[in-house]
């Protein structure tokens, strides 16, 4: 378990975070916050048609088979009542001009937004990357992303920006790096 002061330098929570490696009995929940996750950021961004068929069982099957290939699947616990709230998965980059290392996704349930959990889960990623061998990181970002601002604020860098088709539309992604992931597992130096 992780202090939140750890991650934001404040004590304005006074609940422990509690982050770790998946299992693949994590599946399901996994899957249920990818989709509630999708469903919430993304209205207006992708097709209606493409969010409403997003299915928890094909979810489930694709994190259980990452989770059982060693993929650095993470996920964050609330502790009352005790559920996956939040999760991350990360892996050597597979565009290795951008940075050796890539965070492949960080969703966090809207209730416990803001309470450092996007925070821990990043942090967690970053530690399995170096466990790795990567000393840089990145991570694609749809534009349109409201919670974009999340990458800017860890001291990720835009870096580059590309347009891909996504369930038949048209987006753009924004590359931010991370130059050194060490920073983002190093706790801050707080009084």
């Amino acid at each position: 378990m992780l202090h939140d002061r750890w991650y934001d330098g404040t004590e304005r929570h006074a609940a422990l975070l509690n982050v770790r490696r998946a299992e693949p009995a994590d599946a399901a929940s996994i899957a249920a916050v990818h989709v509630t996750a999708w469903r919430s950021a993304y209205p207006g961004i992708l097709p209606a048609d493409y969010l409403a068929s997003l299915s928890l069982t094909r979810q489930a099957s694709q994190y259980d088979r990452a989770i059982r290939q060693g993929v650095g699947v993470h996920v964050a616990t609330a502790l009352t009542p005790p559920r996956i709230i939040g999760f991350a998965t990360a892996a050597r980059a597979r565009r290795t001009a951008l940075a050796e290392g890539e965070l492949e996704t960080l969703y966090v349930l809207d209730d416990f937004r803001d309470q450092g959990y996007g925070r821990a889960l990043l942090a967690a990623s970053a530690a399995s990357l170096i466990g790795l061998g990567c000393k840089t990181g990145f991570a694609w970002v749809l534009r349109a992303n409201p919670a974009r601002w999340f990458y800017e604020r860890t001291g990720a860098r835009l870096t580059a920006e590309e347009t891909i088709r996504f369930a038949g539309t048209p987006l753009v992604q924004c590359a931010y790096v991370w130059s050194d992931l060490a920073s983002l597992i190093t706790p801050p130096n707080n009084p």
